[in-house]
């Protein structure tokens, strides 16, 4: 036997090892049974290929250890593996992997090899036992093994990698432990030498936390105490001395995705020629990075990167990359390269990031850039406010507040109070502010906006018409229906006047004047406004764009409080599915037509299904809104209602009194927001 010592402490590879033993044991008809460990350097293929070893030592008659990564070396290690199986005369004493190959296939019990760090598959095959009682398991970063054989590493899970800080450290604080295993990615390399200086130095989790968070690349270039000197910002130099001799764009890319957000990276959006976007890019940087807007060049760079496993294949046209593989990229850098490659990463996000949130059709791609926006982008850069935008759309409603409020402190700082981008970022802010359930906030917001509007831009301008149309919508929210429709009855002949009659903006005003028409209580006039703004929706924005959907909604409505509840109830349910597809199921748009349904429902006569529909609907309500949220204090205000109906035969009641009312994303048009 020759083997390293047994790992000390093997955590969260259970089962990874029952799939290795799995995948070993038994049937050698065929000849040995090959495994390839791989994955990225440091993250612990050594440890799980020694500790099955170890556990099944009793089962092999032989077991050996191979350095592979240089093929002198390993020549080496069968030397010295033929002197003990006493078969330098059984072949070729010149050969000494042909003699151990000969007497491993006559070996009457099983044995296990253990190829340590193989550079890749060709290289090894002169290597591997063709037949014979035998087990193999390899170590490598190289993932392109033969079909079968492959078996990924991947770093440690939340728990297992709290737990590997804990028990050496002995450690009690669960929360630093969480989040700086978070910070290391859960790297196994990263945990031994965090717990290993804690231990050392006598430091506590949470003071190494600080520590690596405000000198990172000093805590990552530490060896270990006992001499050890692999550290994190070191396993990975060989691999990149490499590629930056035999294919620099690999590097580039490693670079450029040092900068996004470590998981899931969409290339197939990022890396796209777009006109003038060479000129954002410095002189060091555009050189290399510019040839990989070409698909063939990016596929190539992408290729050498998970020959070394420093990239992994994430789905179709997506990468990850461990974060600490981007910390060392980043911090080997020198200052002025790492800020170009930094501002290169930028200008590729937003370019990438669609221009128009408000489309269905565009927020997979949102959805695929939002965590490298908020990695790679200022709150001041125009893409994190279409990104606004796209959340409150999708109908993450307090996502939206959240983020447009940091880009409206950004552009006060970076544009001024005053600026055009600044006041259009303001009055977005009211409107999500509004729309995340607090319509006094929004209304108060807006009230205070307005003469800044009046007298910066001009009372006619698009964004204090914006800015009017939005106060009467929150008027009439935070209880003033009839205020509400009076103002909006004022603007909508400025807007028309000033926009055009198709423009999104007279769109938004009839909006606001046919709904609070309605909640004023002239609901006919209300069904009649909205036939009309129905019509002008789907000619300007399309029969399926969330706008026109809302308004086939409030039509629905209004035509039912109006007094036809059966037609109301048809065309809810009619335009159901299509908001279920179009919106997506947990849509606030989608659960307030379902809250429609049901409430005309139960208007109908049927109290009891009503109260059913309610029920379901309720729980996805909280948990997409929250359950503060005005609409679902009314939600759960219909379901008491409808449960008390459902055992009285007089159920149906005036529709205005059940009728589940919800504004939805209508009535708001500015600048970011791309309707």
């Amino acid at each position: 036997m020759s083997l390293p010592p047994q790992p000390g402490f093997v955590n969260g590879r259970e089962e990874l090892l029952a799939e290795l033993d799995a995948r070993l044991a038994g049937g050698h008809e065929t000849g040995p049974r090959v495994v390839a460990l791989y994955g990225l350097a440091g993250v612990g293929k050594t440890s799980v290929a020694l500790e099955y070893a170890y556990r099944h030592l009793a089962e092999v008659g032989v077991a050996w250890y191979f350095r592979a990564e240089d093929t002198t070396v390993l020549v080496a290690g069968f030397s010295e593996l033929a002197a003990q199986l006493g078969a330098r005369e059984v072949v070729d004493a010149r050969d000494p992997v042909k003699s151990v190959h000969a007497v491993l296939a006559a070996y009457p019990a099983d044995w296990l090899l253990i190829f340590h760090n193989a550079p890749d598959r060709e290289t090894m095959g002169p290597f591997l036992p063709p037949a014979g009682r035998g087990r193999v398991v390899i170590t490598s970063g190289y993932p392109f093994w033969s079909p079968g054989q492959a078996l990924e590493v991947p770093a440690l899970g939340s728990d297992a990698a709290v737990a590997f800080l804990l028990r050496p450290t002995g450690g009690s604080d669960q929360q630093a432990a969480r989040e700086l295993a978070a910070e290391l990615g859960g790297l196994p390399l990263a945990l031994e030498r965090a717990a290993a200086y804690i231990q050392a130095s006598g430091d506590s989790l949470g003071g190494y936390l600080s520590l690596f968070r405000r000198r990172r690349a000093e805590m990552l270039a530490r060896g270990a105490p006992t001499g050890d000197k692999k550290t994190v910002a070191t396993v990975w130099t060989l691999a990149f001395e490499d590629l930056q001799q035999r294919a620099p764009s690999a590097v580039g890319l490693l670079r450029l995705l040092a900068y996004c957000a470590p998981e899931a990276i969409p290339l197939r959006l990022l890396l796209q020629p777009r006109s003038g976007l060479g000129d954002q890019f410095g002189p060091e940087v555009a050189p290399v990075l510019v040839p990989l807007l070409d698909e063939v060049v990016a596929r190539d760079a992408i290729a050498a990167l998970r020959q070394y496993s420093l990239v992994i294949h994430a789905g179709d046209g997506l990468v990850s990359v461990h974060r600490l593989v981007q910390a060392v990229t980043a911090d080997q850098m020198p200052a002025e390269l790492a800020g170009q490659w930094r501002r290169a990463a930028a200008a590729l996000v937003e370019a990438a990031i669609p221009q128009d949130g408000t489309q269905p059709d565009t927020w997979p791609d949102f959805a695929a850039l939002l965590p490298h926006a908020q990695a790679a982008l200022t709150a001041d850069n125009d893409g994190m406010a279409r990104i606004a935008v796209y959340l409150g759309y999708s109908g993450r409603y307090a996502a939206a507040r959240d983020l447009q409020r940091k880009v409206v402190d950004a552009r006060v700082r970076v544009l001024g109070p005053e600026d055009r981008g600044t006041l259009t970022a303001r009055n977005d802010l009211a409107f999500w502010t509004g729309t995340a359930g607090d319509p006094a906030g929004a209304r108060d917001q807006v009230a205070a906006l307005l003469p800044v509007c009046e007298r910066v831009l001009g009372p006619q301008d698009e964004g204090t018409l914006t800015a009017r149309n939005d106060l009467a919508r929150w008027t009439g929210e935070a209880g003033d229906p009839a205020g509400a429709r009076d103002q909006s009855a004022a603007l909508l002949p400025i807007v028309e006047g000033a926009c055009g009659p198709d423009h999104p903006q007279t769109a938004d005003a009839r909006l606001n004047l046919a709904r609070w028409t309605g909640e004023a209580g002239d609901a006919a006039g209300a069904r009649d406004q909205f036939a009309m703004l129905l019509s002008l929706r789907e000619r300007v924005s399309g029969p399926q764009h969330p706008h026109t959907l809302s308004a086939r909604v409030h039509l629905a409505i209004w035509a039912g409080t109006a007094g036809d509840l059966a037609g109301a109830r048809d065309q809810v349910a009619a335009l159901l599915p299509v908001c279920e597809r179009v919106l997506g199921p947990q849509h606030p748009d989608t659960l307030w037509a379902r809250a429609n349904l049901a409430s005309w429902t139960g208007q109908l006569g049927d109290a009891a299904t009503a109260r059913d529909q309610f029920a379901a609907l309720l729980p996805v309500i909280e948990q997409v809104l929250g359950p503060e949220h005005p609409e679902t204090q009314a939600a759960r205000e219909k379901l008491a209602y409808w449960a008390d109906k459902a055992d009285d035969d007089s159920a149906a009641t005036s529709s205005s009194s059940c009728m589940f009312t919800h504004s939805g994303l209508d009535g708001h048009t500015s600048a970011s927001s791309g309707a």
